[in-house]
């Protein structure tokens, strides 16, 4: 059976929307910047403070992650009187949201999986 491959030809584009899939990606991967998104989801427009009392950890670490998440777009931080409230941006992962729903096995057979070999 003669396998078949699906044209791929990488543009400029391509390379920039990639580039943006990263850095979000990379703005997620840490289970305490999850936990902020999961605040910020139940509680729109958190206090700063508030944020450090409900994930645990350091008020540095917490602004840290904060930062990350506001530089890549995630979230985003308003500043009222000498607090900051955070809100999440969900249009800032729309793009990431779309690259994950595209990738879904192709019904034909594209794709190969090799055979399991029996144990000797």
């Amino acid at each position: 059976m003669q396998r078949q491959t699906m044209p791929f030809s990488p543009s400029p584009a391509s390379d920039v929307r990639d580039q943006q899939v990263a850095d979000l990606a990379k703005a997620l991967a840490h289970p305490a910047r999850l936990r902020i998104l999961r605040l910020l989801l139940a509680t729109p427009g958190c206090i700063g403070g508030d944020i450090v009392d409900a994930v645990g950890l350091a008020q540095s670490t917490v602004s840290e992650h904060l930062r990350i998440l506001k530089t890549a777009g995630v979230i985003t931080g308003e500043i009222s009187g000498p607090r900051v409230c955070y809100a999440l941006n969900p249009e800032a992962l729309a793009l990431l949201s779309a690259f994950v729903a595209s990738l879904v096995a192709p019904e034909c057979e594209a794709c190969h999986i090799p055979e399991q070999r029996a144990a000797s």
